[in-house]
């Protein structure tokens, strides 16, 4: 077994190396392999996250008070579902996938039951934490009278039932570990197209409906995780799936073979979702209620960009782990910036067309001046530079497949301390949102120019952490 920090000379034993997905993994062209492996990932989080959108846009046209508590809610929402899809999500698909490549298919089945356990146990957490902590944390970011009610209202629906959410992903991981990325995007992009006319029926009391308002909103939400919970739970106990549901006894060494990879990578979202919702607040706190709604719109287009870059950075993982596995780091290099330049390039248009067309965006979402004003002023600032974002998010999956997940976890830190520590500071000093806006495209700029300079450089492959090197050489093992 190769020591941490090591590059294994040979692939992991019992993955037979001229199987056509590991063959073109390891040397067809890297640009359309990408392609190919990501598309399903794209859509399937595009449906993802176009559900919080959809949301909002429905819950928009009850007033900018419930818009402004709605926006205090989704950054919160947004960081569960980078946890458990992202996070614990790769933690998962990378174990079900190293234990199938080994031929160990009774220890595959024995890790669906872990999964589950896992993100049901985290589910549960975060359910009690954000139910018995939402007023402080709301009030904390700037919220406060009728947007608070608002944002209350909806959170409690929302996260009391978010264990579905964390089991839904649970599944889809699974699933996606296997190499089958056709049948949870089938199931969550089709939950979307039901979601899309059950939010106005239980918002605005369509037909057979009541007019539920903003719990109304959080009802139709839950009540899709909870259909794909069902689906992809029946598609994996049913033998369909490789991996099957089974009982079994739970063992800490299954556990720990998802945690390893789940638990490190889950700070970077927490990271992300940080400075989204502790600028939110900054902005609320010296801007008021109006521009808290006009930045909390503007900003929720870098949600936009995380589900492209997972869908490219989902292959990724694969690709760069089964390079690093099979002594061939340098394409597994090249695959890193290949990825991270097709999210760039991605990530610049979005951000470039918000920012010459940003009422586009905004108007989905409300008339008022203020919240017009404020939101146009930071997609003209911040958007050009969401390239740079889209980048180091992907580059982030690849350093998950290499292990190497220490210069994306500084480069989170870093934004996070320009973005909400200076430009915090100059807020409150100066009460400029123009100044506030251009140093968090500052921030997001640094944040994708660091990893890229770690992975360029080589720097990618020195100095890894003990963790880092216990989850090499677990998989190696």
């Amino acid at each position: 077994m190769p020591s941490p920090g090591s590059i294994p000379a040979t692939p992991a034993e019992g993955i037979a190396p001229m199987h056509p997905r590991l063959r073109a993994m390891l040397h067809a062209p890297i640009a359309p392999t990408l392609l190919k492996l990501g598309w399903p990932n794209v859509l399937m989080m595009l449906a993802q996250a176009s559900t919080g959108l959809i949301e909002t846009w429905f819950l928009a046209k009850l007033g900018t008070d419930v818009l402004a508590g709605v926006a205090v809610v989704v950054p919160i929402l947004m960081l569960m579902q980078n946890m458990s899809q992202g996070a614990m999500g790769g933690g998962i698909s990378s174990a079900i996938a190293r234990t199938l490549g080994a031929g160990r298919h009774a220890d595959a089945n024995t890790l669906v039951l872990h999964a589950v356990v896992i993100n049901a146990a985290l589910g549960v957490f975060f359910s009690v934490v954000l139910l018995s902590c939402g007023p402080m944390i709301y009030r904390t970011l700037g919220v406060e009278g009728a947007a608070l009610t608002a944002a209350l209202t909806y959170s409690n629906v929302v996260f009391g039932g978010v264990v579905l959410l964390w089991l839904m992903n649970a599944f889809a991981s699974v699933i996606r570990g296997t190499g089958n990325m056709a049948v949870p995007g089938a199931v969550i992009c089709g939950g979307a197209l039901v979601l899309i006319p059950l939010s106005p029926c239980l918002i605005f009391g369509w037909g057979p409906f009541p007019a539920l308002g903003v719990i109304g909103g959080g009802l139709a939400l839950i009540t899709y995780y909870g259909i794909g919970t069902l689906i992809l739970g029946w598609y994996c106990w049913s033998g369909r799936n490789p991996a099957r549901l089974i009982r079994s006894r739970i063992r800490w060494a299954s556990m720990r073979s998802i945690l390893q990879v789940g638990a490190l990578a889950a700070i970077n979202p927490v990271l992300t979702n940080a400075s989204i919702a502790l600028t939110t607040a900054l902005v609320g706190r010296y801007a008021g209620t109006a521009a808290l709604a006009g930045y909390g719109t503007a900003v929720r287009l870098e949600y936009l960009l995380m589900p492209i870059a997972f869908g490219l950075g989902a292959p990724m993982v694969a690709m760069v782990g089964s390079n690093i596995g099979a002594g061939q780091p340098d394409r597994a290099r090249r695959i890193a910036l290949v990825g991270g330049g097709m999210a760039f390039v991605i990530g610049e248009t979005l951000g470039i067309a918000a920012a010459l067309w940003p009422y586009a965006w905004l108007r989905l979402f409300g008339a008022d001046a203020s919240m017009l004003s404020t939101g146009a002023t930071y997609l003209h600032i911040v958007g050009p530079f969401y390239g740079f974002f889209a980048m180091g998010f992907a580059m982030y999956f690849a350093s998950q497949g290499a292990g190497r997940l220490k210069w994306p976890l500084l480069a989170g830190l870093a934004r996070l301390i320009v973005a909400v520590g200076v430009g915090g500071a100059v807020l409150a000093l100066s009460g400029s949102l123009v100044a506030f806006f251009a140093i968090a495209a500052v921030a997001t700029s640094l944040y994708g120019l660091i990893v890229l300079w770690a992975i360029a450089s080589g720097t990618w492959f020195a100095g890894q952490s003990r963790a880092e090197g216990a989850i090499v050489s677990s998989a190696a093992r």
